[in-house]
């Protein structure tokens, strides 16, 4: 499924962690087919590094995970960090059909979640619109031998020609890499999973659908409460639809929602059972020189991540990021434009749909850089600390060696500089949805329809 590219003297720069030091981010690697003829399975849905940055997951439209695993850095090689090669390749979700409501479930996996290691094996969640499976990813490499009730090729032998008796033993074996699923938790949602989130106390998790969020222990498939129920009585006074749910990074009783007006509730577990009502809503007034008939559907949330601190979290909408305070909810401390220069589009990225792109975001490890995709194959980084953003382009043609990839910039009106690419030119398309962000490195991985684009930083 993936062919393996790599180079690493494409290069930009961009303000470092610490928005002191300049960082050459550099082209790592590509995975992925270079045909222009893209299956739909084999197009990406999620990306997520583990907890170390080891190893990196990605899931596609075809129900396949698929884990790469960063190898030893080279101690020749400076210059560069270890390459991500595949590690384990597995079908987490098979095409499903609902007699009772004559619906097919698509095998499509929606969103994956790691958990944290804490033996040999890794674990992680995987789930696609209805079922959520808990996967080991465990090494063998080692096989027992000298069996005394059966052959070395498996066949029993006769208990009356046995003689003598043997203690088996190990021996070396390849290394092989096995997922096996532990866990099935299935028959909770009634509506399309979006979001999946693992609780700080690493026993419990979320799983959130239009309308509702159940909260599931781990060791237990066959129940779990549902701690918010925004459905209606009558389904026409239907107003808006839950879009996304994360826990808190440090505190295990908290959680938000965002939902697709553009809000933000924060709920606490230890208020009641049913957090219907929100400990804080987080919503920006709407700007009434901006109001559209496309207002409501481009405030939509898309995404919300905590800050790894916990003290903020982001929001993504159609074209913007926001930083919000936990401990202010009337406005965003930040605000990034991603694309404003499609304002002036919106009515045909409505006719083609794209208006209802689902946009991801990304913090790096230490919460001073957020990074989400665009249009074009472009993806945008924001530097908190400096207020610098830059616009970048996954593509396979920038993959010459010894040339800088510089920095893209899109002309929206006006007379357009030899540099910059013209609004009307962009490819809508060539989507990055997907991004993640190495927790401890400056490594990111970003998704390009079937694609899977590895860039890392070089310090001066």
């Amino acid at each position: 499924m993936f062919l393996k590219f790599s180079l690493r003297s494409n290069c930009f720069q961009f303000s470092g962690a610490g928005g002191g030091n300049d960082i050459q981010w550099c082209f790592s690697q590509v995975k992925g087919a270079v045909d222009d003829d893209v299956a739909e399975a084999d197009i990406i849905s999620t990306v997520e590094f583990n907890h170390s940055g080891e190893l990196l997951a990605t899931g596609d439209k075809g129900g396949r995970v698929v884990i790469f695993q960063q190898e030893q850095e080279n101690k020749t090689q400076s210059h560069s960090r270890g390459e991500y090669n595949v590690y384990s390749t597995f079908q987490s979700h098979e095409p499903e059909f609902d007699y009772l409501k004559s619906l097919e479930i698509e095998e499509k996996i929606n969103k994956i979640r790691w958990l944290p290691q804490k033996n040999a094996a890794q674990f992680l969640l995987s789930t696609n619109d209805k079922t959520i499976k808990l996967w080991k990813i465990s090494e063998r490499d080692k096989r027992p031998e000298g069996y005394n009730l059966k052959e070395e090729d498996g066949r029993y032998r006769d208990p009356t020609t046995v003689t003598t008796l043997r203690v088996p033993v190990f021996r070396p074996m390849d290394l092989m890499v096995e997922a096996s699923p532990r866990r099935i938790f299935a028959n909770a949602h009634t509506y399309h999973i979006n979001s999946i989130s693992i609780n700080s106390d690493y026993e419990t998790y979320l799983s959130a659908d239009d309308l509702r969020i159940n909260l599931w222990h781990l060791e237990i498939t066959d129940r779990s409460f549902n701690i918010v129920d925004i459905k209606p009585a009558n389904m026409e006074e239907l107003t808006e639809v839950i879009t996304a749910a994360e826990f808190h990074p440090n505190s295990c009783s908290t959680f938000v929602y965002s939902s697709s007006k553009g809000t933000i509730r924060l709920c606490d577990m230890r208020a009641s059972a049913l957090c219907d009502r929100h400990s804080k809503l987080f919503e920006e007034p709407e700007d009434p020189s901006n109001r559209s008939f496309f207002s409501e559907i481009i405030s939509s949330i898309s995404d919300v991540k905590f800050s790894h601190s916990g003290r903020y979290m982001m929001t993504r909408d159609y074209l913007s990021v926001k930083i919000w305070d936990l401990n202010m909810e009337n406005r965003p401390v930040e605000t990034y434009q991603v694309h404003e220069y499609l304002r002036s589009k919106l009515c045909s990225l409505y006719e083609n749909d794209c208006i209802f792109d689902k946009f991801e975001c990304c913090w790096n490890g230490s919460d001073s850089i957020v990074m989400t995709g665009s249009y074009n194959n472009f993806f945008r980084m924001f530097d908190r600390n400096t207020k610098r953003d830059i616009t970048l382009e996954a593509s396979r043609e920038n993959n010459k060696p010894r040339t800088v990839l510089k920095p893209r910039k899109v002309c929206a009106s006006g007379k357009r500089k030899k540099d910059e690419i013209s609004v009307d030119s962009l490819d809508f398309n060539k989507k990055i949805l997907h991004t993640a962000w190495h927790p401890k490195e400056n490594i990111i991985a970003v998704a390009t329809t079937n694609n899977l684009y590895i860039f890392q930083d070089k310090m001066n």
